[in-house]
């Protein structure tokens, strides 16, 4: 049995983990950022000042062997205006929000939801701290709250925690467990490097000998990582003390039309210029739905299994 780390967070990391889930003989634990305050899930943090649950939420529904039913109920978003109590909200995070108040506690919460869900692996929060992600701009202006980050337009230099931020023992304990670790796929600054920050998770990734892989972006992010190739990415995670040892990336051909549309949105396509230092293995492993490039998990599948 082979146990495989997945770190980051949102819509990325779930098309990893809906990749892998059904790959035998491994054992998944999924570490996720708590540092999203935007939507939904900041206004349920300053209000109950509690972790951020989104990306909880959506690693789970990623492992889950549950009926769609409640699939669809997990994700259901109450319309209407965002002053309104209810609007904008998701039954997930609700329910996640109502079970951490009940229990006492963001992991009990987690435990009794993965149950119900009847989720195949172990969703960890990197901390159980209500923490706030700041940046540091190549100008030095300071921006606080990750989802002011990608407002500005300018480059950023670092992520950092003004508070001491301490990892919870489940991740510790996995990273040290872990046979593989994989980050991505997903917002660099803003999913990725909030987790490998902290600094207990920093200390335990450095001092494991699994082999860590990143799954790059195939579109960089608009006031995140507009001009970056490969090469930038992964001088990113060296910055932040981060180690990659591989990268997976896409060997797919990109249509024209849709790298329009995306350099229109000032997003463009991650290439890599041969130069970042660490192997990189090419593969197929992106779908081109109603004009969006998205990583496909049965092809992400393919790709990591190869390697386990």
């Amino acid at each position: 049995m082979k146990n495989i780390v997945a770190i980051g967070g949102g819509h990325g990391l779930s098309a990893i983990l809906k990749g892998i889930r059904d790959i035998e003989d491994i054992d998944i634990s999924a570490i996720v950022t708590v540092a999203d305050d935007g939507g939904s899930t900041g206004r349920l943090r300053k209000r109950y000042t509690i972790p951020a649950m989104g990306d909880i939420r959506n690693v789970e529904l990623a492992l889950s062997d549950s009926e769609p039913l409640l699939h669809e109920l997990m994700n259901y978003r109450f319309e209407g205006e965002d002053n309104m109590d209810i609007a904008g909200h998701s039954l997930g995070n609700l329910i996640l929000t109502a079970l951490t108040n009940m229990t006492g506690s963001f992991s009990e919460a987690i435990r009794i939801t993965s149950d119900l869900l009847k989720v195949r692996g172990k969703i960890i929060p990197s901390t159980l701290q209500n923490v706030t992600l700041f940046a540091r701009m190549d100008d030095d202006t300071i921006v606080k709250g990750e989802a002011n980050i990608p407002s500005l337009i300018h480059n950023i230099e670092q992520v950092f925690y003004e508070e001491d931020v301490k990892a919870t023992d489940e991740a510790i304990k996995a990273i040290n467990n872990a046979d593989l670790i994989v980050y991505g796929i997903g917002s660099l600054y803003t999913s990725i490097l909030p987790n490998t920050i902290i600094p207990d998770i920093n200390n335990a990734l450095n001092a494991s000998k699994a082999e860590k892989i990143y799954i790059a972006n195939c579109m960089t992010q608009s006031n995140e990582t507009y001009d970056y190739d490969l090469k930038a990415h992964i001088d990113a995670f060296r910055k932040h003390n981060t180690t990659v040892d591989k990268v997976i990336m896409h060997s797919d051909t990109i249509p024209e039309d849709i790298l329009h549309l995306y350099y229109r949105q000032n997003s463009i396509e991650v290439v890599d210029n041969g130069d970042c230092g660490v192997e990189v293995l090419k593969f197929p492993l992106l779908k081109f739905d109603h004009n969006l490039v998205r990583h496909d998990p049965s092809k992400i599948k393919i790709a990591l299994e190869s390697i386990i």
